[in-house]
């Protein structure tokens, strides 16, 4: 496995391609922790 292989993160990378292994949109894969708020 590796740069021609087109379902591995390098070879993703070395295409130029996304996908499940490469997700192009980073802020829907890690979605932000809610503020928490402290009690007075």
């Amino acid at each position: 496995m590796g740069k021609g292989d087109k379902k591995t993160k390098k070879g993703k990378i070395a295409m130029g391609s996304y996908g499940k292994t490469r997700p192009h949109d980073f802020k829907k894969a890690k979605p932000a922790a809610p503020a928490v708020e402290e009690a007075k």
